[in-house]
């Protein structure tokens, strides 16, 4: 029976299929970091209270692109560059979503609209991350190569998740809340079309890899396409409703530093 977990198990059976896997989490992971890392130290004078808690969401992005290339490590792979089409958050800065690269990359102090539309986006993003980490534990979380590593990086998405909601929630109570319901209306409607987008391409490259019959190949392709028109229809409401966490604080306090292979 054709199902998520059947699909991810071919993957990781499959040494190429694997390596496609991890390299494209692990630079998307270092991507985000050093996003996260470059908004801390450009935060507004104003909004500079928030500069430990993203400078944590980067570290752990940065961790987490240490894990998936150590889990490459441990079968004796190498990564491979990663192909512009199954680029998720490249595609989406040239969507106009998030901060670009350029703005990051200048010295100029960021405003506070730029952090609010920067919470913003990565409240979209931690909801995508956390829910296919959830899945990847559900289903994977016991397995003795990658468990530990997907736990770990599950609980650190659902952290992400939750400060992003305290956040927009405290700004919101601040008069933000219109800039913020438009900026995460926005977000989600491109979210959406990108990750569909970006499931084909990587599904089309695991169908010439593991050599799936059309058939196969074709349910995977209509399963994507179904999921979009679910989100689109209002499964992306998920993505913009925002409610206090049950945990406060979650990037609170030093980022762990211990070698990526331990947590591997």
């Amino acid at each position: 029976m054709l199902t998520a977990k059947s699909v991810f198990q071919e993957i990781l059976d499959d040494d190429e299929a694997f390596r496609l896997f991890c390299s494209i989490a692990a630079s998307g992971e270092a991507q985000g970091g050093w996003e996260n890392g470059r908004i801390a130290a450009l935060l507004p004078p104003g909004m500079d209270y928030l500069a430990p808690r993203v400078a944590r969401h980067g570290a752990d992005e940065d961790k987490h692109g240490r894990i998936f290339n150590a889990l490459l490590h441990r079968r004796d792979l190498t990564p491979v560059p990663v192909p512009p089409d199954t680029d998720y958050t490249m595609i989406l800065e040239r969507q106009g979503i998030g901060l670009s690269h350029r703005k990051l990359s200048a010295d100029d102090r960021l405003d506070e609209h730029d952090v609010v539309a920067y919470l913003a986006h990565s409240r979209v993003t931690e909801q995508r991350a956390s829910e296919q980490m959830r899945m990847l534990a559900h289903y994977f979380g016991d397995d003795p190569g990658i468990g530990k590593a997907v736990r770990m990086i599950c609980r650190d998405e659902d952290n992400h998740l939750a400060y992003c909601h305290e956040e927009l929630l405290r700004l919101a109570a601040a008069g933000r809340g219109r800039e913020i319901k438009d900026l995460l209306d926005a977000s989600a409607a491109a979210e959406i079309r990108v990750y569909r987008d970006v499931s084909l391409a990587v599904m089309g490259r695991m169908a010439e890899i593991l050599r799936w019959p059309r058939a196969k190949a074709a349910v995977i392709t209509a399963g994507i396409h179904g999921m979009y028109a679910w989100e689109r229809l209002g499964g992306w409401y998920r993505m913009v409703s925002l409610r206090m966490p049950e945990r406060r604080g979650a990037l609170d306090g030093p980022a762990p530093t211990p070698a990526a292979p331990e947590f591997a």
